[in-house]
């Protein structure tokens, strides 16, 4: 890894210190995790200006998902929260954001409804599949079991 010097305005590094630590990470960790996003939203262009809160992050299977801008909270879990029932306000407070990012990525769902719910379902294509699988192999199991005891 290479080192780089940085000279951050002050009130700038203040702030961004104070938001490392609500994350739970170091600074270093925050700004390279900055600077990552940032890269990746150029390099794929997917960010939507209208948009500013809210940023692609590519996940364990590659593909890019909307996340709010400096965590790893995706769109599709404030939505769900909110169809859930949960207010706006109680689900900014429980993921420890500010109220604008939780009304931003409402918005966000709405401008990009069919994009979420797709992914929406296909997580919960994917929960059937696995629950299906894990229901053949309990079976099996039995099965066994029960062929071992005669």
């Amino acid at each position: 890894m290479t080192r780089y010097a940085l000279n951050l305005p002050v009130d700038l590094k203040r702030e961004a210190e104070e938001m490392a630590k609500k994350q739970g990470v170091s600074l270093n960790q925050f700004i390279m995790w900055a600077v990552s996003e940032k890269v990746v939203s150029m390099r794929n262009q997917l960010d939507d200006p209208n948009f500013p809160q809210i940023t692609y992050r590519r996940g364990g299977s590659g593909i890019p998902r909307p996340v709010i801008r400096g965590t790893a909270i995706h769109v599709q879990a404030i939505v769900l929260w909110v169809q859930y029932g949960e207010s706006p306000e109680k689900v900014a407070t429980n993921y420890n954001l500010d109220i604008k990012q939780v009304r931003e990525a409402q918005a966000f769902y709405e401008a990009h409804k069919a994009e979420i719910d797709a992914d929406i379902q296909a997580e919960r294509d994917l929960e059937e599949q696995h629950k299906a699988e894990r229901e053949k192999a309990r079976a099996k199991k039995h099965v066994k079991a029960k062929t071992a005891s005669r």
